[in-house]
């Protein structure tokens, strides 16, 4: 049986990703470039701004110390995130936020099918539903992906530089810590290397529908999981925690 000091730092690795990118994603409300794409874009982060809630919530609880999920949002320092460094990527022009969510959306989509199977029935009660969530995310991002790709030279021009961008971020999402594979053990997380094959075939087909090129690997950006972030992150959490840091205590 894993530590509930493990479950806790797993549950919110879950809760941070989704709270991160839903929070980048809503960046774009009332600037995006259609009411349409605004829309779809809007409906994607609440999903993630949801789930995340659901996985802090759960963190909270193992913690037993009386944070729920406004707290561990809303209350924490830079350092003591723990989400990839790929969500907390800047979003850059639409191409580049097309990017992020394919390669992140794939990713989450394989990890929630997978951790839907947990033996821990509260990690795999939130996971599947997500699943559904994060299946309409993929096949969101990856007809964008197509559709720039494939498009005139300039949407080409710019997916690819979103793709080359984000691309030194894909390999942190792989990785297996001592987290990881403890909770992988105890039958409650999901072997994160054992998803790269299904991942990069997943990839591999949508670029070849949009006619381009696999970005050339390079050296991985690691740290996120242990709170060594980009500048990026303060930024978001800057503003994302503005209220409650200006207004001590503040409630919905």
């Amino acid at each position: 049986m894993a530590k509930a000091s493990t479950l806790f730092t797993y549950a919110l690795r879950l809760g941070d990703d989704s709270l991160i990118i839903g929070q980048r994603l809503s960046e774009w409300c009332g600037h995006a470039p259609t009411i349409e794409v605004d829309l779809s874009l809007a409906n994607v982060a609440l999903d993630q701004i949801g789930q995340a809630t659901h996985f802090l919530a759960l963190a909270g609880a193992i913690e037993g110390k009386g944070r729920d999920a406004d707290a561990l949002a809303f209350k924490r320092d830079v350092l003591d995130f723990t989400n990839c460094l790929l969500v907390e990527q800047p979003n850059g022009d639409f191409a580049q936020t097309i990017a992020r969510q394919f390669l992140f959306s794939h990713y989450q989509a394989l990890l929630f099918g997978e951790l839907a199977q947990s033996k821990d029935e509260r990690f795999a009660a939130i996971a599947a539903k997500a699943a559904k969530e994060v299946a309409y995310h993929a096949n969101l991002a990856s007809d964008w992906v197509v559709r720039l790709g494939d498009g005139t030279d300039e949407s080409r021009t710019r997916m690819d530089q979103g793709l080359q961008w984000m691309w030194r971020f894909v390999d942190e999402l792989f990785v297996m810590d001592e987290v990881d594979a403890a909770a992988q053990k105890a039958g409650v997380g999901v072997d994160k290397a054992a998803l790269r094959a299904a991942w990069d075939q997943r990839i591999d087909g949508v670029l070849n529908d949009a006619t381009l090129a696999r970005p050339a690997s390079r050296r991985p950006a690691l740290g996120g999981r242990k709170g060594h972030h980009s500048e990026h992150l303060g930024h978001v959490l800057s503003e994302m925690q503005f209220l409650q840091r200006a207004y001590p205590g503040a409630v919905w």
